[in-house]
C-alpha cells in the first residue's frame, strides 16, 4: 500500500512539475516573440533529453532552454554540464533534419523564470561544440 501511494505521490508531482515547465516555456516564447524572436520547434528530442526551444531573428537561430525556480539565482544554475552535453547531442539531431539552418549563427540561449521578478534571457549562455 505504502508503494502505491509513493508511486502517485510522484505521479501528482510529475504532472504539476509538466505543467509549470509547459507554462513557463508559453511565457519564454511570448517572451522572445516581443525581443522579435519567431518559434520554430518547441520540446525537440525525447528520451535522453529535449530543447526547450528553437527561434529564429534575423540570421541567428537559438536553441533555447527554459528554467524556472523559486528564486533567480536557482534558475541561473541549472544548466548542468550534462544538460549541455544532451543540448548539444540534440542541437546536432536538428541541424540534421534542417541542413538550411547551417549558414546561420547559432547560439545556446536560456529564458530563467523566477516569480516577481521579469524573465532574463541570456545570449550564448553556452559555447556550442558540435
Amino acid at each position: 500500500m505504502r508503494d502505491a501511494v509513493g508511486s502517485t505521490r510522484r505521479s501528482a508531482r510529475a504532472k504539476r512539475s509538466g505543467a509549470t515547465g509547459r507554462r513557463s516555456e508559453w511565457l519564454a516564447v511570448l517572451w522572445l516573440s516581443m525581443k522579435g524572436y519567431r518559434l520554430l520547434a518547441r520540446r525537440f528530442g525525447g528520451k535522453g533529453g529535449e530543447i526547450d526551444l528553437i527561434v529564429k531573428r534575423g540570421r541567428t537561430i537559438a536553441f533555447v532552454e527554459v528554467k524556472a525556480r523559486g528564486a533567480l539565482e536557482d534558475a541561473l544554475g541549472a544548466i548542468t554540464p550534462q544538460k549541455r552535453r544532451l543540448v548539444e547531442a540534440r542541437i546536432r539531431q536538428w541541424l540534421a533534419q534542417n541542413p538550411w539552418a547551417m549558414g546561420h549563427h547559432l547560439r545556446a540561449d536560456a529564458v530563467f523564470l523566477a516569480p516577481r521578478h521579469w524573465p532574463r534571457h541570456v545570449l550564448g549562455v553556452f559555447e556550442l561544440v558540435l
